[in-house]
């Protein structure tokens, strides 16, 4: 490294590029390699590598979890071809920089894969590149070669090179194991575990209190989750903000957050991923929702967990009756007879209700006008008199009632 940094190229050898160093600082290398007979007495003047160029990745990622993925993936496109997501001003010079140099592409690019049994098959690198859309991107268009071994020379020795590793212990169909949900609330600062004990069929909790936002006490419920269980489960989060962070840890590259709390619980969560067997899945559901089924019960179950609790006086006649009807649906009639609401009141509990909305027809007040679902459906006439018309003096004026076109006609009379 001391006595050769780069060199010139020679016209009549193909390009290559090989990936270097360890998470998180890759870079890159240029190069092209010239076969040579081996010689004791001259080894410097006879080596073969015929480093080209360095590339390297942004000090500052632009993400705060980035895949070891997607870290090869941006380093084959800052030397190759346009990928159309990606616009990082430093992408955008690199990976013109090949074809600015020599007007082609890549012989062979060398990404170096670890594997902890067996031999890695061709369907097994077909698959890493299907499962992951940013080296789809990065390899369009490529018609070289890809290779998962490095060239024979002491610059790449195996104790300080990068290899992208196969094993994952995320999965993307649901496990048939234990399932748990997670939930947190901003208001009690509550941060919620529950499961239904396969053992008992009883439900569980844990729940502590975490100082934060809702993100961060959610966030703390799935690093307690991967803490306290280390079989294999499904997690269930109602915040997408936490299934996309779960879903991106598995051997990521954390970057610099200003959020002390954040930054401790995704550290935390990586070094937990990075020394994990057993497989799980993460799922994200909507919260609050009214579907049936297990995923939906437990949703609820946490989301009734992480609420509040307060002593609070009973509330009115209209309280009551709200409360009564989100639990048994009554229609109007039936909250006036139950509570003694005024008719207005019932409809109005009626119509605020989300679940009631799909399925009920709205209701209209006493001396509300009907409304048509279509143009031209329902009219309202009414007649006006201008005496300066003359014998034409009475205007008839109709009203589309949903589009609210107006048209008016002069006659002689009101009929």
């Amino acid at each position: 490294m001391a006595t050769r940094q780069a060199n010139r190229c020679k016209s009549d050898l193909p390009f290559k590029f090989i990936i270097l160093r360890k998470l998180p600082h890759l870079h890159r290398m240029i190069f092209e390699w010239k076969r040579v007979e081996k010689s004791k007495k001259d080894k410097d003047r006879r080596d073969p590598l015929l480093i080209i160029e360095w590339v390297f990745l942004s000090h500052h990622q632009s993400k705060r979890m980035t895949r070891p993925q997607e870290l090869v993936a941006e380093m084959i496109q800052k030397a190759r071809t346009r990928p159309q997501e990606l616009v990082a001003e430093l992408v955008w010079k690199a990976r013109t920089r090949i074809r600015e140099m020599a007007g082609c592409d890549f012989e062979c690019i060398h990404i170096p894969i670890e594997i902890n049994w067996g031999q890695i098959t061709k369907a097994m690198l077909e698959h890493l590149f299907h499962e992951n859309e940013a080296l789809q991107f990065a390899l369009d268009s490529y018609t070289g070669q890809i290779s998962i071994h490095r060239p024979a020379h002491k610059l790449f020795s195996e104790q300080i090179q990068f290899k992208l590793s196969l094993k994952s212990v995320q999965r993307r169909r649901p496990l048939k194991a234990l399932t748990i949900f997670t939930d947190a609330s901003g208001a009690s600062h509550k941060s919620v575990i529950t499961w239904k004990d396969p053992q008992t069929q009883q439900w569980e909790k844990d729940i502590v209190k975490v100082e934060g936002s809702p993100q961060v006490a959610e966030l703390a419920a799935v690093v307690k989750t991967f803490e306290r269980f280390p079989e294999p489960f499904s997690l269930v989060t109602d915040l997408a903000y936490v299934a996309g962070v779960v879903s991106r840890a598995d051997q990521a590259v954390l970057s610099e957050v200003s959020n002390t709390a954040l930054f401790n619980l995704l550290s935390k969560l990586g070094n937990l991923f990075s020394h994990r067997e057993q497989q799980f899945y993460v799922m994200h559901i909507g919260s609050h929702t009214n579907l049936p089924g297990f995923i939906a019960e437990g949703n609820r179950k946490a989301d009734a967990l992480a609420v509040p609790v307060e002593m609070a006086a009973l509330p009115n006649i209209f309280g009551q009756a709200k409360i009564s009807h989100q639990l048994f649906r009554q229609n109007a009639p039936g909250l006036v007879h139950q509570f003694h609401p005024t008719q207005e009141q019932a409809r109005a509990i009626v119509s605020m209700c989300p679940s009631c909305q799909l399925h009920t027809l709205p209701a209209m007040s006493a001396g509300s006008d009907p409304r048509g679902l279509k143009s031209c459906e329902v009219w309202q006439m009414d007649v006006t008199h201008i005496m300066s018309f003359g014998r034409q003096r009475y205007v008839h004026v109709s009203v589309d009632t949903f589009s609210g076109a107006v048209y008016a006609s002069a006659h002689t009379g009101e009929i």
